[in-house]
């Protein structure tokens, strides 16, 4: 396991760049992380770093967020805080998500723990203090 220190949000690129290089050829992941570690604002990074000229939002309220990639390809971030049980999932279509060959970026996987395929990549993101900012601390 590689754990990275980012000091600053200007150096989330270079760990989003990180991640996918030590990953390559993964397409699902699951972020790992209290509230206010900056998850959202990590997927800005993410989808920068591959191409997305979309600006990542917050999927709380909607659970899944789509962003278009160059080459018409698809990332899809889900929030799935919200989600009560598996069934729920189950029911707005989690695994076709998961299962699309598309870029899966999962909030709060624990929640639907079961459905996650087997090689997927799970990326834990600590703070010392959430949402005031300093140093995020990434595991993957």
């Amino acid at each position: 396991m590689q754990t990275i220190t980012c000091e600053s949000t200007e150096n989330l690129p270079a760990v989003a760049e990180s991640l996918l290089r030590a990953h390559a050829g993964k397409r699902i992941f699951a972020l790992h992380a209290e509230m206010g570690t900056g998850k959202t604002t990590f997927m800005q990074a993410v989808c920068a770093v591959l191409g997305s000229a979309d600006h990542a939002t917050s999927p709380t309220f909607a659970i899944v967020n789509e962003y278009r990639l160059p080459q018409d390809e698809t990332l899809y971030h889900l929030d799935c805080y919200r989600l009560k049980n598996l069934r729920e999932a189950e029911e707005i279509g989690v695994e076709e998500y998961l299962y699309s060959g598309a870029y899966c970026f999962i909030e709060w996987p624990e929640n639907i723990e079961e459905l996650l395929p087997e090689d997927c990549v799970h990326v834990h993101i600590r703070t010392e203090t959430p949402y005031a900012g300093g140093n995020r601390y990434f595991s993957f």
